[in-house]
């Protein structure tokens, strides 16, 4: 059986192979290697672009409910640029008209077109089009009422009515289109195309070679939740912004597959919530902060697995809870499974939502073994029995009572204040909402005070020897990743804050850490001493 080290090792060594074949299969997607032809002027097995020949070009969107058109029947011009320059952007904002049938949760689909300029696009054999539809469904979020003042008995009533109507998935609709066409003159090799480009190339033969005509592009990275807006059946107009920018070879090509990783996880069963976060980190980030973002993940996945792993681990063989805090224990583990009601309340991003579910259980775990709990199953009642302390551990937590007596004083009557002016002041989605978001705030808020009682315990027994600094290194590395990450990640504003007052209390217990010197006649955190373990060995 593999020791703890070795595991360790191998799981550092999978991570290390991990982002090597990572960095590898990017650098794949953004390196294109060109015909090896086309150098020595030769046309044999080369696909040339079309766009070096300079044609005068049109850009043309039209809108229609039907997936495919075969005329110009049944279509309607939203936006027409005649004297399309494919090296300048634009952004224009236009209104479409809303069919009955989409009014009716039905689609609505974009045609773009790029083609000759003067020519109609079902006229010119050299046209090149894509289709995205401007309607997608999704369960509108709640509305937000006073609990006391804010509606009437009357308005409640029906805001409760449009809230039960309001499960089930309804028409939202696409505010931008954002089009991109590859603008480098890049010649490719006929017998290697890229899989990702390929479907988006149409060739055509022009004399003895083979051209690739304009790649257009739709942005889908870029529709965010934030800018759909509810189809009523009254709307008979809604705004589209129609912005365009070129893009080169390696972008386009990355820009594929993470939209193929967003298609793949909403098959998966992501919402469109959940992959508006993943789209998020891609869209409201260059390239460059990208990829210090995905070394960033990486890593916190790394910390957070060897994290848990040593918490577990520390608990595990945990027989003495001499040093230790209990009242902090259960404090932890009050605000994680607050902070995991919180986020998914106001559901939050999975990529945050699933470490805090498994934080919280953790938490549940190691308030059981504080407490030397034992749960005996009579038929289907628990019973629940619990260990007695030892006069060290007596003593521990007198020094425990006594700084959570001091804390009361000032931790109650502020939780109090702030949950009485926020129902006053802020409107909610329901009574559980505020509760929720009151208690959360405490935590936020005030959290940082629930360390205290461990600080204190430190400071009575001049010692930090009996607290999990392995996990605590992890967590504190992990920390700082989050202080990274709550730029990046959107999330409540008190949950980002709370990253930064992490650190803090960690520099606390460094300073403490410094300050007490290891005693190694002292007990340790899992109840023994260096000079027992020395006595045992020479026995």
């Amino acid at each position: 059986m593999l020791s703890r080290s070795s595991f360790t090792s191998l799981v550092v060594g999978v991570f290390a192979v991990y982002v090597a074949h990572t960095c590898w299969v990017m650098y794949g997607i953004v390196y294109t290697r060109p015909c090896p032809a086309a150098a020595d002027g030769a046309a044999g097995g080369c696909v040339w672009p079309y766009l070096a020949r300079r044609p005068k070009l049109q850009l043309s969107v039209y809108t229609t409910t039907r997936s495919s058109i075969g005329a110009e029947s049944n279509i309607d011009l939203v936006l027409n640029v005649e004297d399309f320059d494919i090296e300048s952007k634009f952004e224009r904002t236009v209104n479409v008209s809303v069919p009955k049938k989409t009014r009716n949760n039905g689609t609505l689909y974009a045609f773009v077109f790029l083609h000759h300029a003067g020519i109609l696009p079902w006229h010119d054999g050299k046209q090149v089009h894509i289709v995205s539809p401007l309607t997608t469904y999704m369960v509108p979020k709640p509305e937000e009422i006073n609990l006391l003042t804010g509606e009437s008995a009357t308005q409640q009533i029906e805001a409760e009515k449009q809230t039960n109507a309001l499960d089930e998935p309804i028409s939202h609709w696409r505010s931008r289109l954002t089009l991109n066409v590859m603008v480098e003159d890049f010649v490719f090799d006929g017998s290697s195309l890229p899989a990702d480009v390929h479907r988006y190339m149409k060739m055509v033969q022009l004399g003895k070679t083979v051209h690739y005509l304009p790649i257009l592009f739709i942005d889908q990275l870029s529709n965010r939740v934030k800018d759909l807006m509810v189809i009523n059946r009254s709307t008979t107009e809604l705004p589209l912004t129609v912005s365009y920018d070129k893009i080169s070879l390696g972008k386009l090509r990355f820009w594929i597959h993470m939209q193929d990783a967003v298609y793949s996880l909403q098959q998966f069963g992501f919402s469109e919530k959940d992959a508006d976060e993943v789209k998020g980190i891609f869209v409201d980030t260059n390239l460059y902060f990208l990829a210090l973002t995905f070394f960033v993940a990486a890593f916190h996945l790394l910390f957070d697995f060897l994290a848990f792993k040593n918490d577990i681990s520390f608990w595990k063989k945990k027989r003495s809870m001499i040093g230790m805090s209990t009242k902090a224990v259960l404090w932890r583990c009050f605000s994680t499974v607050v902070i995991f009601l919180f986020l998914l309340d106001e559901q939050t991003s999975l990529l945050v939502l699933i470490p805090a579910g498994i934080g919280a259980v953790i938490e549940l775990w190691k308030v059981k073994k504080a407490l030397k709990m034992t749960i005996r199953w009579q038929g289907l009642k628990p019973k629940f029995q619990f260990g007695a302390y030892n006069d060290s551990e007596k003593k521990t937590e007198e020094y425990d009572a006594q700084a959570m007596k001091y804390l009361s004083y000032l931790l109650y009557p502020l939780c109090i204040g702030g949950a009485g002016y926020s129902l006053l002041n802020v409107k909610y989605k329901s009574w559980y909402s505020w509760l929720i978001n009151s208690f959360v705030n405490g935590v936020y808020a005030f959290g940082f005070l629930f360390m205290l009682p461990q600080l204190f315990v430190n400071y009575k027994m001049k010692s930090v020897a009996h607290l999990p600094w392995k996990a605590f290194t992890y967590k504190a590395f992990n920390t700082f990743i989050d202080d990274i990450f709550a730029f990046i990640i959107t999330m409540p504003t008190s949950h980002r804050l709370a990253c930064f007052r992490d650190d803090v209390v960690f520099l606390v217990y460094l300073y403490q850490r410094w300050l007490y010197p290891v005693d190694k006649s002292r007990v340790n955190e899992y109840g023994e001493s260096y000079d027992e373990k020395l006595k045992k060995k020479s026995s």
